[in-house]
């Protein structure tokens, strides 16, 4: 019994992190042998949310239940989350936009590779972001929200005024540091676009 409550307070303090969603691997390292995983899932106690992923029934769904879901079936070999939600999507997760975009967008790596086919609610971009990209959220990553502006700006997909206006609100917010706007390791002629929006609207924004 002391093993059984051990493995179900692992299990479930994993999940916790993730909101309750955990994969098959997660569930074994916790100690839960994977031919008595569709057991649990009869007796109702886990809920299968996808090709080995659940989610643990005290943890009801909540708005960002898909993007988890969505995220743990970026995972690799070693059962780690590569997607990471950008773009459109992105915004709205930093609530820097009331649009809503009809997919979730997502970049994943440029080897990233699934036999499963590409879930219909995705889409993906493939690039290769670094560390200080990426903001950990509860259970699934986003990019920051000016790397999520460099990305809109380079991919030229979406309206112009709408992406300075989440730029102007991620700086007012302290999201996005001004000493930022000036790196040299932004892609070429981003750094202007930024200085000529900063000049036509000064009063928005402190130094």
């Amino acid at each position: 019994m002391k093993q059984e409550a051990r493995e179900r307070t692992e299990l479930f303090e994993l999940a916790e992190s993730q909101q309750g969603f955990f994969t098959a691997k997660q569930a074994e390292k916790a100690g839960f042998l994977n031919k008595n995983h569709s057991y649990h899932v009869k007796a109702g106690n886990w809920i299968r949310e996808g090709r080995g992923v659940y989610r643990l029934r005290a943890f009801p769904r909540t708005d960002d239940s898909q993007l988890i879901a969505l995220s743990l079936w970026t995972r690799n070999r070693e059962d780690k989350p590569e997607g990471v939600y950008s773009h459109e999507t992105a915004l709205s997760i930093h609530d820097l936009s009331d649009v809503m975009p009809a997919k979730l967008h997502m970049i994943v790596p440029k080897h990233f590779r699934r036999n499963a086919k590409t879930p219909s609610a995705l889409v993906l971009h493939y690039g290769d972001l670094k560390d200080s990209d990426i903001e950990q959220m509860r259970g699934y990553r986003v990019t920051k929200p000016l790397r999520t502006i460099v990305d809109l700006l380079t991919e030229d997909g979406t309206a112009n005024d709408l992406i300075s206006q989440a730029f102007f609100e991620a700086v007012e917010r302290g999201l996005i540091p001004i000493r930022d706007t000036k790196s040299n390791e932004l892609p070429d002629g981003m750094k202007n676009t930024f200085i000529e929006w900063l000049k036509q609207e000064p009063g928005r924004v402190r130094a």
